[in-house]
């Protein structure tokens, strides 16, 4: 099986977020989040926008690891971190995922 682990962090935009200016969300991003992304590089991540689509949720982080160790320590950072002090963004939900899962499971059933 994939080692590598998927989650899918659904987020919501607080209204403090949007009272930011653009050059003040990317001050943000560089004064805050990216030191936080910095300590755990084994963990990848993508960011999506979802708030045209849907009400559940306004964005979508995507991370990828074989850690989980450093995937707990990421979120924790990002809780303990003014994106969910201030707060910015709330989590809604985390959802965990293996890619393929059922190829590998198919393939141990043809042993």
């Amino acid at each position: 099986m994939s080692k590598t682990l998927t989650f899918f962090a659904l987020m919501r935009v607080h209204p403090n977020w949007l009272r930011l200016s653009r050059p003040e969300r990317r001050r943000f991003e560089d004064d805050t989040l990216k030191p936080i992304y910095a300590r755990y590089p084994e963990v990848r991540m993508r960011w999506f926008d979802a708030e045209a689509f849907t009400t559940r949720c306004s964005d979508v982080a995507m991370f990828e690891t074989e850690s989980v160790q450093a995937f707990y320590y990421l979120v924790d950072a990002l809780r303990d971190s003014p994106l969910m002090t201030e707060p910015y963004f709330e989590f809604v939900d985390i959802i965990p995922a293996v890619e393929n899962g059922f190829r590998d499971y198919d393939a141990q059933l043809a042993q």
